[in-house]
């Protein structure tokens, strides 16, 4: 018989301080970057600004915290009717709605800024998701191939409405993040294998036909004129230099002229029109060269690696469901935005969490990792484990 042998509620003091030296590096790359920055950018005060957001952030966590994690499958529903209906909101123009670079993606709110409602919107879908997945599992303990046909429908139905509101906007880089959210959680959930091979057997060939179109058919290449845009700035900075090429340009020449240990803190010669925000890793690699990079990547490599093991030792499979939705989501969004500065990815707006300066994004991330922590916090060691 198993025997419980630590009944006190565990903090992970290890995340925190993780999160600690996160914020250390965005203060210090956010204020090397305003230099580099547009005039008019020039005197806001974004140091003030995101650590105003950490600490609405820090707020956040502890409400999370409060509450055992077990009680937000009982109001998952409500959590995704009150998001459908932010976006919902959007999609319809009500008062208040916010278009920026063409995109009708955020509510502007009297004395606070503006709001994303998609950023929330991410985190009620790891929430509603892994309710469905337990509750399939629990109903089906013995999978079948029909069982799980059963659960892929189930998650597809419940993501089509919020990912269709994402695309009239429009933001593809979001709709990427909630594909990225709703895999990490079907490749946890007990999915037969064949079946999953056979979707990213599906997602090549898919791929394939697009790239077979873009070169010898581009004139039916499925994408609005923007989104080509995007597509050949990638793929062809060179050509695209004074249009969408200028930012990647731009980016790999301050991460190339960085070098080994970077020109010093403010000792930018690049400039980046999104430098603060999309582009915030570019000016980190500048100043701070390769040495500077990679303290980044592995203290990113360090937060996954912790969630990771809090998803491990959870007894309980919503926790741990939580868990793999929160690290998906932030497991793609660092190499999203990182593959993009490099030349890797193509560009689509998602910030660097944690280190890119940003208001509703930020707090997203801190109750994503107010999730986690509550997870670990309730999760019981037993003798013999």
């Amino acid at each position: 018989m198993e025997k419980e042998t630590n009944r006190q509620q565990k903090f992970d003091y290890t995340l925190v301080f993780i999160l600690f030296l996160m914020a250390i590096v965005s203060c210090i790359a956010i204020k090397s970057a305003q230099p580099t920055l547009p005039a008019k950018l020039q005197n806001v005060n974004f140091i003030g600004l995101q650590l105003r957001w950490y600490v609405i952030g820090i707020i956040a966590v502890a409400g999370t915290m409060v509450i055992d994690f077990d009680r937000f499958k009982m109001i998952s529903w409500y959590l995704y009717g009150f998001g459908m209906l932010l976006l919902l909101g959007l999609y319809l123009g009500v008062p208040g709605t916010t278009t920026t670079k063409g995109a009708t993606s955020w509510y502007t709110l009297p004395g606070i800024g503006t709001f994303q409602p998609s950023e929330l919107m991410k985190i009620i879908m790891i929430i509603v998701l892994s309710k469905i997945i337990v509750e399939h599992r629990e109903k089906y303990p013995i999978n079948t191939v029909k069982d799980d046909f059963l659960l892929i429908g189930k998650v597809l139905l419940t993501s089509i409405p919020p990912i269709y509101l994402l695309k009239e906007q429009p933001d593809m880089g979001m709709i990427m993040v909630f594909t990225a959210i709703i895999a990490s959680l079907l490749i946890v959930s007990g999915i037969k294998w064949r079946i999953i091979l056979g979707f990213l057997s599906a997602g090549l060939v898919t791929i394939s036909i697009f790239v077979y179109i873009y070169f010898y058919l581009p004139e039916l290449f499925p994408l609005r004129d923007y989104q080509l845009n995007r597509f050949y700035g990638w793929l062809k900075p060179e050509e695209y230099s004074s249009g969408q090429g200028f930012q990647l340009l731009r980016s790999l020449l301050a991460i190339g002229s960085g070098e080994l240990r970077g020109k010093g803190y403010q000792n930018s010669e690049v400039s980046l029109p999104e430098g603060h925000t999309d582009f915030i890793f570019a000016v980190f690699s500048e100043q701070f060269g390769f040495v500077g990079a990679s303290i980044v990547i592995s203290l990113f490599f360090l937060l996954i690696y912790r969630m990771i093991h809090t998803a491990l030792e959870s007894h309980d499979p919503f926790g741990s469901y939580l868990c793999a939705g929160v690290i998906g989501m932030i497991t793609f969004q660092v190499f999203q935005n990182i593959g993009m500065t490099i030349g890797l990815l193509p560009i689509t707006g998602l910030p660097l969490p944690f280190i890119s300066y940003g208001g509703s994004s930020l707090a997203t991330y801190m109750i994503a990792i107010g999730i986690v922590l509550n997870v670990r916090s309730r999760t019981k060691k037993f003798m013999f484990d």
